[in-house]
């Protein structure tokens, strides 16, 4: 009888302690349920558009370009934030302009406009170049009014002569007052014309100088996640 007992209290032990082990596991899905789906819903966007620069163009992996840079430091700070890449290679304004509507379906809480370079390269009118920014600009707050804007100035080689190279530079600040926007002054700060920064063309950066364009990018962008 005593054997029986303890048997029977061994297994009703058992059963408790099972019970509420399922319970706890139970609760902790819930809770791990709970988390992401607070986590999904709280989530914002940043769509990054621009050309080659955006797109990394020559590098061995996306992960390499400043966007994707931008997203391991989000991660690394637990923001909710994601990084959406809209960068196409050999991109104009122009180019932009028309294509802009097509990558606005998605949703988007900030937007850093990274363009201009290519008109720059090709010597385009520098108030073509401001009206096609600007319509960009536009186009973006008529979508979504609250967003926010960042604007990655650019400059030219000085070969394009002094007087191209100042009205271009020119640009960008002039767009930033305008429509009030957050400006990176110089998106290539510390890359351009270092040969060691760059591709065998000159213009492209190698992996390490996208690492210095996503810290020009960041400087400006992560007052505005906090």
């Amino acid at each position: 009888m005593q054997i029986r007992l303890i048997i029977s209290t061994i297994v009703t032990l058992l059963s408790i302690s099972c019970s509420n082990s399922s319970k706890e596991k139970a609760s902790a899905e819930q809770e791990n349920k709970n988390e992401k789906e607070v986590s999904t819903s709280t989530r914002k966007n940043i769509l990054f558009f621009g050309n080659s620069l955006t797109a990394g163009y020559g590098l061995e992996s996306p992960e390499e370009a400043f966007p994707a840079r931008i997203q391991q430091k989000i991660d690394s700070l637990k923001l909710p934030y994601k990084v959406i890449g809209a960068g196409l290679s050999g991109e104009t304004s122009a180019g932009g302009n028309e294509r802009i509507e097509w990558v606005l379906k998605q949703p988007f809480d900030i937007f850093v406009l990274e363009l201009g370079a290519n008109d720059g390269l090709r010597g385009l009118a520098t108030e073509a170049t401001y009206q096609n920014l600007a319509s960009i600009i536009k186009k973006v707050r008529a979508i979504n009014p609250d967003c926010q804007i960042v604007l990655a100035g650019m400059m030219v080689p000085p070969s394009m002569g002094s007087t191209y190279v100042k009205k271009f530079q020119a640009i960008f600040p002039a767009l930033a007052k305008e429509y009030r926007l957050f400006l990176i002054p110089f998106l290539l700060e510390g890359v351009g014309g270092e040969v060691e920064l760059n591709q065998k063309d000159g213009i492209h950066p190698t992996s390490a100088g996208q690492k210095i364009l996503a810290e020009n990018v960041w400087k400006v962008l992560e007052p505005l996640l906090q």
